[in-house]
Order: structure tokens, then C-alpha cells, then sequence
């Protein structure tokens, strides 16, 4: 148990003490319009397209499952609306 805590200050002590380039990649480091970073934003960007495109999806399937049963309702005449 005093290992483990000894351990854990001990790493906690090394990573205070990194010097603070030590810890930003690349990326956020260095020019904000080289190609990399460009190419990160882009990613980013392109990664949150898709999940937009999802999120629109299930929400266009559930409106169709809504109208759906609202249309069979009808038909049906047990409609509640």
C-alpha cells in the first residue's frame, strides 16, 4: 500500500515537473496554420460531419416510426390524436 502511494506521488511529482513544452503536442505547440494543424482541424471537422449525420439519421427514423404508427392508427381507427 505504501508502495502504491509512494509510486503514485513520485509520478505525480515528475509530471509537475516536466518542463511545459514537454506536455503540448505538436500540434497545439507549434504554428497554427502549418499543414498538420490544418490537416487535424480538418479531421476534426470531417469526424464531426459524421457524427451529425448520424445523430440525423436515428432522429429521421424514430419521426418515420412516429408517423407511421400515427398513419396505421388511422387506418385503424383507434387513433387517440
Amino acid at each position: 500500500m505504501i508502495r502504491r502511494v509512494l509510486f503514485i506521488i513520485v509520478v505525480a511529482a515528475m509530471t509537475l515537473a516536466a518542463p511545459r513544452a514537454a506536455l503540448a503536442c505538436p500540434v497545439c505547440f507549434g504554428d497554427s496554420n502549418a499543414p498538420m494543424a490544418i490537416a487535424t482541424n480538418s479531421g476534426i471537422i470531417f469526424m464531426l460531419g459524421i457524427v451529425g449525420a448520424v445523430l440525423c439519421g436515428f432522429a429521421s427514423f424514430f419521426i418515420y416510426l412516429m408517423r407511421r404508427a400515427k398513419r396505421v392508427a388511422i387506418q385503424e381507427g383507434t387513433a387517440q390524436c
